[in-house]
């Protein structure tokens, strides 16, 4: 069930700076409600308890790129974001476990 929702977690600089505070963000999929992604999150990673989930819909830029054939135009798909925080006793997630 969690690997159909959760699609893979968000690493930047920015991201990588909430995960001391507990915060994170993963990619999941559009169709996806705040209920699952928590059940999803909790059945993963079964020592983490979930406090709060936020999501928001990340829109798809437009980009163009120039070529010897001349300008080629298009668009980067647009994904839906979820930014987690965990309860404060909680376990801390380790993305670079896998690895």
């Amino acid at each position: 069930m969690s690997n159909n929702i959760l699609l893979q977690p968000l690493v930047t600089e920015k991201l990588t700076s909430l995960m001391e505070k507990g915060h994170y963000a993963f990619h999941v999929r559009k169709d996806a409600n705040k209920i699952e992604i928590r059940k999803a999150i909790e059945a993963r990673y079964p020592s983490v308890q979930v406090k709060e989930v936020r999501t928001m819909i990340v829109r798809g830029k437009s980009r163009s790129q120039f070529t010897k054939r001349g300008r080629v135009s298009g668009r980067t798909s647009s994904y839906k974001k979820a930014l987690v925080t965990l309860r404060p006793g909680s376990e801390q997630i380790d993305f670079f476990e896998e690895i």
